[in-house]
């Protein structure tokens, strides 16, 4: 199993930054995509950022140019750079990790979810 420790979020003014980390650890065989999304109150979760085990990054047009996303592979551990934040921000963002671990009898590969933390962004 694969365990997600999500940190990082908080209240911010318009224009701040937020840094979010997310340390994955546990009967981990292989980590492949790693990744963030967002839920906003009466909206659907969706796709903030998302980086492969290779590094190529894929962005919701909503924040080119203003978050940055990266990871550790040493560590298990992705991050999420926000810069010049504003209020439609203001979510609870959740990392998500796909990986192959060690269940109890095989290993399996699948989506693993954080907790969720919340970035509430003050105009």
């Amino acid at each position: 199993q694969v365990q997600l420790v999500e940190s990082g979020g908080g209240l911010v003014q318009t224009g701040g930054s937020l840094r979010l980390s997310c340390a994955a650890s546990g009967s981990i065989f292989s980590i492949n995509t790693m990744g963030w999304y967002r839920q906003a109150p009466g909206k659907q979760r969706e796709l903030v950022a998302a980086i492969t085990s290779r590094g190529t990054t894929n962005y919701a047009d909503s924040v080119k140019g203003r978050f940055t996303i990266s990871r550790d592979n040493a560590k298990n551990t992705v991050y999420l750079q926000m810069n010049s934040l504003k209020p439609e921000d203001t979510a609870v963002y959740y990392c998500n990790v796909n990986a192959k671990a060690w269940t109890r009898d095989y290993y399996q590969t699948r989506d693993y979810w954080g907790q969720g933390t919340q970035v509430t962004v003050s105009s």
